[in-house]
């Protein structure tokens, strides 16, 4: 739940985007803790669900900064 009540919608966006995020992780690496997902294979999937995070970033904040700044 965010504390500011007036995010913009590129904020709710991104919020949700990094609790996709973090519960995809978390099943990585409960996937891999149990053996049911090789330490490669895992390290692979998080390597590219954090490489979409940080695209999401830019397209949704940084892009939002830019407009702002004098």
């Amino acid at each position: 739940m965010p504390d500011d009540p007036f995010q913009s919608p590129q904020e709710m966006m991104f919020d949700a985007n990094l609790e996709e995020f973090a519960t995809k992780i978390g099943f990585i690496c409960g996937l891999e803790s149990n053996g049911k997902l090789p330490a490669g294979e895992a390290y692979k999937q998080i390597k590219d669900l954090w490489k979409r995070l940080k695209r999401s970033k830019k397209n949704l904040l940084d892009r939002t900064d830019e407009k702002q700044a004098p």
